[in-house]
């Protein structure tokens, strides 16, 4: 029996580097599990996009397909983009078997990636205890996606932080810079900044330029393709296939 293919759907971005990101992290997938097809796929700004890539699938003959949402939170693009644009596909193409996959996030491997980041930009253990956090998310209107980065940030709380905050690069306040100058009014020491965001673009460069403006000790790197992050795809990708199986067998 032939594995699903492995459909990631990435938002896309005008920034090169988002698709570098996403092409990184797809890599590092294959590697994780060689033998398994991996393919990209885009809502919007790149190529290929989603309709195009399952259409070249079924002409290839491919029988079912897990599409996972590169997103961290459940909002917009989770709960109606990417539907939408599968139950076109389906419509189109009735032999493929196609199922959406979760999306990423809560999940401790992510929580462990942003360690990583920040690790990686020069906070130690020792440093934890008096540093502040800043948890900044690209926003979202959405009741829960917004609730989900507020758990995560009480999750954070209790690792160690002397404090957490979560901040957005749109749609909502605290910005970036508001955030770690309120952390700073409090008298934390030292303030990092931890993007919990994907692949660089617009909004992690607002990040940035808000950490910065504000004089943060540390700014950390975008999630990226790092091996945790990888890792939580196929357990997507796991968690759809028994999905599909089950389905299958009933």
């Amino acid at each position: 029996m032939t594995h699903p293919t492995l459909l990631v759907i990435a938002h896309g971005s005008r920034d090169p580097r988002h698709a570098a990101t996403v092409h990184a992290l797809t890599q590092r997938v294959r590697a994780e599990r060689p033998g398994l097809r991996v393919e990209t796929a885009y809502l919007e700004f790149n190529a290929p996009s989603v309709p195009r890539v399952l259409e070249r699938l079924a002409a290839e003959g491919a029988d079912e397909v897990v599409a996972l949402p590169l997103l961290l939170t459940r909002a917009f693009h989770a709960k109606t983009d990417i539907p939408s644009v599968l139950r076109e596909a389906r419509a189109r193409l009735p032999r493929l078997d196609i199922r959406q996959a979760d999306v990423l996030g809560p999940s401790p491997l992510l929580n462990a990636t942003l360690g990583r980041r920040l690790r990686e930009a020069g906070i130690r253990p020792g440093d934890i205890p008096r540093t502040g956090l800043v948890l900044a998310s690209a926003g979202s209107t959405d009741p829960e996606a917004i609730a989900v980065i507020a758990e995560i940030a009480r999750e954070l709380r209790h690792t160690g932080w002397c404090a957490v905050r979560p901040a957005f690069a749109s749609a909502l306040l605290p910005r970036t810079e508001d955030a770690v100058r309120s952390l700073r009014a409090e008298g934390v020491e030292r303030v990092a900044v931890a993007p919990y965001v994907i692949a660089p673009g617009r909004l992690p460069d607002r990040i940035a330029a808000g950490a910065e403006a504000a004089g943060a000790d540390v700014l950390a790197g975008v999630l990226g393709p790092a091996p945790e992050l990888a890792r939580l795809l196929l357990n997507r990708y796991d968690e759809a296939r028994v999905t599909v199986g089950a389905s299958l067998s009933a």
